[in-house]
């Protein structure tokens, strides 16, 4: 399983550790996954995803799971999540 948060596409970066005495070795920073159950109002079902606490956030903040990927770029969502996006499109578009 990798580690990419599911909404924002957000995966571990790269950097330097760097002792006292300055000495630099590689080091990774992994992002912070959270396995989280979100549940879509239009949809009136529960998805588990593996979203990241800066993206649960702003699921928060924005209204819920449904105004979240309303507003989130196709190219950031893994394919789960815009298999949502999709179907709550189209029950917006049926109801």
């Amino acid at each position: 399983m990798s580690r990419v948060c599911e909404l924002t596409g957000k995966g571990p970066m790269s950097g330097n550790n760097i002792s006292h005495a300055n000495n630099k070795t590689r080091r990774r920073f992994l992002p912070n996954l959270n396995e989280v159950t979100l549940i879509s109002d239009v949809l009136g079902q529960s998805f588990k995803l593996r979203v990241t606490a800066a993206a649960l956030r702003s699921v928060d903040h924005r209204g819920g799971l449904d105004a979240y990927l309303a507003k989130a770029k196709d190219d950031e969502l893994s394919a789960a999540a815009l298999k949502i996006k999709k179907d709550i499109a189209k029950a917006q578009a049926a109801a």
